[in-house]
């Protein structure tokens, strides 16, 4: 009987280390309302920056992680690119705004 017991235990904590294990496997990857969330911010984010007249035919990305938007690509000068972040700002549900944009040397 002792044996069942000890091969019990052994199972339950292989089992328990294994889930362990699953979870932490997907750590940091988002859920699936996290992820609609994130696409629907990063669809307003784009609307806002291509109906901003100052950013026309700018080269911008965006990027939504969490409600943490990324912004990347190319514009002509530092206040368009400060204007791309203050356009991704005022959509609803971003947290933050990291702004990777390049200005363009010219």
């Amino acid at each position: 009987m002792r044996l069942n017991t000890g091969r019990r235990q052994f199972l339950t904590g292989l089992v328990l280390a294994t889930s362990l294990a699953a979870c932490s496997a997907i750590e940091g990857r988002e859920t699936a309302g996290q992820y609609v969330d994130d696409t629907t911010i990063t669809t307003k984010v784009k609307a806002a920056i291509v109906n901003d007249e100052g950013l026309k035919g700018m080269q911008i990305n965006v990027e939504t992680m969490d409600g943490v938007v990324q912004l990347s690509g190319f514009v002509d000068n530092s206040t368009q690119a400060a204007q791309a972040a203050n356009d991704a700002r005022s959509v609803t549900g971003v947290k933050s705004v990291r702004n990777s944009i390049v200005v363009r040397k010219t």
